[in-house]
Protein backbone atom coordinates (compact mmCIF):
# COMPACT_ATOMS: atom_id res chain seq x y z
CA UNK A 1 0.00 0.00 0.00
CA UNK A 2 1.43 3.26 -0.64
CA UNK A 3 1.62 6.23 2.26
CA UNK A 4 2.12 9.38 1.80
CA UNK A 5 4.51 10.76 4.80
CA UNK A 6 3.81 14.83 4.97
CA UNK A 7 6.51 16.74 6.71
CA UNK A 8 5.99 19.60 9.31
CA UNK A 9 7.79 21.81 11.13
CA UNK A 10 8.23 25.39 11.98
CA UNK A 11 10.88 26.62 9.66
CA UNK A 12 13.39 28.28 11.46
CA UNK A 13 13.29 24.71 13.61
CA UNK A 14 13.46 22.86 10.33
CA UNK A 15 17.08 25.01 9.72
CA UNK A 16 18.70 23.17 12.72
CA UNK A 17 18.32 19.30 10.83
CA UNK A 18 21.56 19.27 8.93
CA UNK A 19 20.58 18.40 4.91
CA UNK A 20 23.10 15.57 5.15
CA UNK A 21 20.85 13.90 7.62
CA UNK A 22 18.11 14.12 5.04
CA UNK A 23 20.16 13.26 2.42
CA UNK A 24 21.58 9.83 4.13
CA UNK A 25 17.70 9.15 5.24
CA UNK A 26 16.74 9.58 1.61
CA UNK A 27 19.56 6.74 0.12
CA UNK A 28 18.86 4.72 2.62
CA UNK A 29 15.33 4.42 2.30
CA UNK A 30 15.50 4.35 -1.17
CA UNK A 31 17.95 1.78 -1.18
CA UNK A 32 15.25 -0.31 1.07
CA UNK A 33 12.44 0.09 -1.90
CA UNK A 34 10.18 1.44 0.24
CA UNK A 35 10.64 5.12 -1.37
CA UNK A 36 8.73 5.91 -4.18
CA UNK A 37 9.40 9.58 -4.51
CA UNK A 38 10.49 12.47 -1.60
CA UNK A 39 11.05 16.21 -2.06
CA UNK A 40 11.94 19.18 0.08
CA UNK A 41 9.68 22.31 -0.70
CA UNK A 42 11.01 25.64 -0.91
CA UNK A 43 9.93 28.26 1.95
CA UNK A 44 6.40 29.06 2.86
CA UNK A 45 6.55 32.47 1.45
CA UNK A 46 7.10 31.43 -1.82
CA UNK A 47 3.61 29.23 -2.43
CA UNK A 48 0.80 30.60 -4.10
CA UNK A 49 -2.51 29.41 -3.38
CA UNK A 50 -5.51 28.81 -6.56
CA UNK A 51 -8.88 28.61 -5.65
CA UNK A 52 -11.54 28.87 -7.93
CA UNK A 53 -15.20 29.61 -6.96
CA UNK A 54 -17.94 30.01 -9.47
CA UNK A 55 -15.92 30.36 -12.75
CA UNK A 56 -13.46 32.68 -11.06
CA UNK A 57 -9.93 32.43 -10.40
CA UNK A 58 -8.42 33.77 -7.30
CA UNK A 59 -4.36 33.44 -7.12
CA UNK A 60 -3.11 34.52 -3.40
CA UNK A 61 0.92 34.52 -2.13
CA UNK A 62 1.53 31.97 0.31
CA UNK A 63 -0.03 29.30 1.72
CA UNK A 64 -3.53 28.04 1.99
CA UNK A 65 -4.12 28.47 5.85
CA UNK A 66 -1.79 30.30 8.83
CA UNK A 67 -0.24 27.86 10.94
CA UNK A 68 2.83 27.89 13.18
CA UNK A 69 3.82 24.35 11.17
CA UNK A 70 4.57 24.55 7.50
CA UNK A 71 4.52 21.85 4.88
CA UNK A 72 8.33 21.26 4.30
CA UNK A 73 7.85 17.97 1.99
CA UNK A 74 7.36 14.57 1.20
CA UNK A 75 8.22 11.29 0.84
CA UNK A 76 5.52 8.89 -0.71
CA UNK A 77 6.24 5.18 0.58
CA UNK A 78 5.28 1.92 0.07
CA UNK A 79 4.30 -0.01 2.80
CA UNK A 80 2.67 -3.20 4.01
CA UNK A 81 0.30 -1.73 6.45
CA UNK A 82 0.42 1.39 8.64
CA UNK A 83 2.50 0.05 11.15
CA UNK A 84 5.78 -0.67 8.74
CA UNK A 85 4.92 3.09 6.94
CA UNK A 86 5.15 4.23 10.93
CA UNK A 87 8.47 2.16 11.67
CA UNK A 88 9.35 4.09 8.44
CA UNK A 89 8.35 7.90 9.11
CA UNK A 90 9.49 7.66 12.78
CA UNK A 91 13.51 7.81 10.74
CA UNK A 92 12.45 11.27 8.94
CA UNK A 93 14.82 13.58 10.76
CA UNK A 94 12.43 16.63 10.85
CA UNK A 95 10.27 14.56 13.04
CA UNK A 96 12.97 15.80 16.13
CA UNK A 97 11.76 19.43 15.42
CA UNK A 98 8.09 19.07 13.68
CA UNK A 99 6.25 16.26 13.11
CA UNK A 100 5.27 13.34 10.22
CA UNK A 101 1.53 13.18 8.67
CA UNK A 102 1.06 9.81 7.42
CA UNK A 103 -1.94 9.69 5.09
CA UNK A 104 -2.58 6.40 2.81
CA UNK A 105 -3.11 6.85 -0.55
CA UNK A 106 -6.54 6.66 -2.18
CA UNK A 107 -7.19 4.38 -4.93
CA UNK A 108 -9.52 5.71 -7.40
CA UNK A 109 -11.91 2.67 -8.56
CA UNK A 110 -12.26 2.48 -12.12
CA UNK A 111 -15.27 2.23 -14.13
Amino acid sequence: MKYLCLVYGVEGLLDAIPDSDCLDYDERIRKSGHCLASEALQPVHTATTIRVREGKISITDGPFAETKEQLAGFYLIEARHLDEAIQLAVQIPPVQVGSIEVRPIHQFEKR
